[in-house]
């Protein structure tokens, strides 16, 4: 297997950190994330023309810049340490793959603008209730002249507040169906959820009759949607290891600044374990991001599993890192002027987005076809 990293991906990363360094300060984040839209607009636009990344692994006939999701993760990786709040996740991961992986030529314009940041675009998927599944939603549509009328509405819409483009899964006489419809329809209201995180903004979208444009064919949704998840999960799990790393560096540095009875606190064994084992298990957790990443471009048939396997142990590697930053950093680690307390945030609401570590690992048994109980 070749998913060590390479030139490329190096290349990627000190670009992106680059311009973090420069735009991406904690300071930065804590402005961006106060602001209305909840990302920096002029910083979108740098990463989209300067640098790319909405286009990276999308292909080169539909806007695409080349090289694949091995590299995108990269970026996703270097974002999640900084917590830099973008439409990356919601534009290129979610709304884009679902319209590439339709198999629907007539969304080719689509795709190239959102692959040149131009337009920001969501996925419309998960009920009231917080499941990502096609086959349980509320969404209805139906037939109107030369489209089809949106009913329902879909909660938890990464990014859904300021998107442009709108890809909605919704049944269409009992077949789970993909539709685009665009931000100013007359009958789509987005109302901004509140969230723990607030580096990650979500929605509430309501259609009461929206009209709305059919994407690929009439029941396709399974499929598409089951394969979006799963490169979700990869880049959450890319993001969550970015996270992970930073927390480790946080506590670190801490606790060799930190000086209590005359010394410093990382001198005492109980914090060297506390760093020791957050290490180890970060080691592991970026080997099976990193290799469900390369399997995108290279295994194929390996990603369901790998899927899995990396979102299940990134999310509680991540819940682990920012745990124990705060208990390294005291009682002061939860407090709002420490950014402790805004990666605590983000591991334990990622590690419930799109799956939790019992989901996804009774979704590793079945599909490694081992007998499982269902996990609620």
């Amino acid at each position: 297997m070749g998913f060590s990293t390479n030139e490329d991906h190096e290349s990627v990363r000190r670009n992106v950190r680059s311009f973090l360094a420069k735009s991406g300060t904690e300071a930065d984040v804590r402005r961006i994330m106060e602001s209305e839209p909840g990302h920096d607009v002029v910083g979108w636009a740098k990463l989209c023309s300067e640098l790319g990344v909405a286009a990276i692994g999308i292909p080169e006939e539909l806007g695409g810049a080349g090289f694949g999701f091995a590299e995108l993760a990269v970026v996703l990786e270097e974002l999640g340490a900084a917590l830099y709040p973008s439409p990356l996740f919601a534009s290129r991961v979610l709304a884009a793959e679902a319209l590439i992986r339709s198999g629907d030529e007539t969304v080719a314009d689509a795709v190239a603008a959102l692959a040149g940041g131009e337009t920001i675009g969501c996925l419309a998927l998960s009920e009231d209730t917080g499941t990502w599944q096609a086959d349980r939603i509320s969404v209805t549509a139906t037939p109107v002249g030369d489209g089809y009328a949106l009913k329902g509405r879909a909660s938890f819409v990464v990014d859904g507040a300021v998107a442009d483009l709108v890809v909605v899964v919704a049944d269409l006489a009992g077949e789970p169906s993909l539709f685009h419809v665009r931000s100013g329809a007359e009958g789509l209201e987005r109302e901004p959820l509140q969230t723990v995180d607030l580096t990650r903004r979500q929605a509430r979208l309501t259609f009461d009759g929206c009209i709305a444009r059919l994407v690929g064919s009439p029941g396709t949704a399974p499929r598409v949607v089951d394969s979006v998840l799963d490169l979700a999960a990869i880049a959450l799990a890319a993001e969550q290891v970015g996270g992970a790393q930073r927390c480790l560096d946080l506590a670190v540095d801490h606790a060799k600044n930190r000086i209590q009875f005359g010394r410093p606190i990382g001198s005492f064994q109980a914090i060297k374990h506390k760093c020791a084992n957050v290490l180890l298990e970060l080691d592991a957790a970026r080997s099976a991001a990193r290799t469900a990443a390369w399997s995108v471009d290279n295994a194929p048939d390996d990603i369901p599993v790998l899927a899995s396997v990396a979102k299940a142990h990134c999310s509680e590697m991540y819940e682990l890192a920012a745990r124990e930053c705060i208990q390294i950093h005291g009682g002061m680690g939860f407090t709002w002027e420490f950014a402790a307390q805004l990666y605590f945030k983000r591991a334990y609401s990622s590690a419930l987005m799109f799956g939790t570590p019992d989901h996804h690992r009774e979704a590793l048994a079945r599909r490694l076809g081992l007998g499982t109980r269902s996990v609620a």
